[in-house]
């Protein structure tokens, strides 16, 4: 029986990290649109209570987790296009640098926002 490499199934391997962060950013926004659906219905339902709730996200601690939302549809924008080109190019070599560059992508998109927030 011929040994299995186990290098490039590591929980410490590049590709594996950027499959699980795709993940985690995907359950993050699945947790984040019920509570986004809830805050719009309040533009229908009660106004008052919608003008309270937008003056909350005035404060910092909103902001910071602004930024992390951001970051989060970025991570999973950029990770599922590198999945679709994983399915749909040939493989070469450079897939390490194209997640490594989806997350730094999704950083600069993410501190960009930020920085327009604050």
């Amino acid at each position: 029986m011929k040994h299995l490499n186990t290098s490039k199934t590591s929980k410490a391997h590049p590709l594996w990290l950027s499959h699980i962060l795709h993940r985690l950013s995907g359950i993050g926004l699945s947790l984040f649109l019920p509570f986004h659906f809830l805050i719009l219905a309040l533009a229908m339902t009660n106004p008052d209570r919608l003008d309270q709730f937008l003056q909350i996200t005035e404060s910092p601690a909103v902001k910071f987790a602004e930024f992390g939302l951001v970051f989060l549809l970025a991570i999973h924008m950029f990770g599922g296009l590198r999945l679709m080109a994983l399915e749909w190019l040939p493989w070469r070599p450079a897939q390490k640098t194209l997640a490594a560059l989806a997350v730094s992508m999704s950083f600069f998109i993410a501190g960009i926002f930020f920085l327009k927030a604050i």
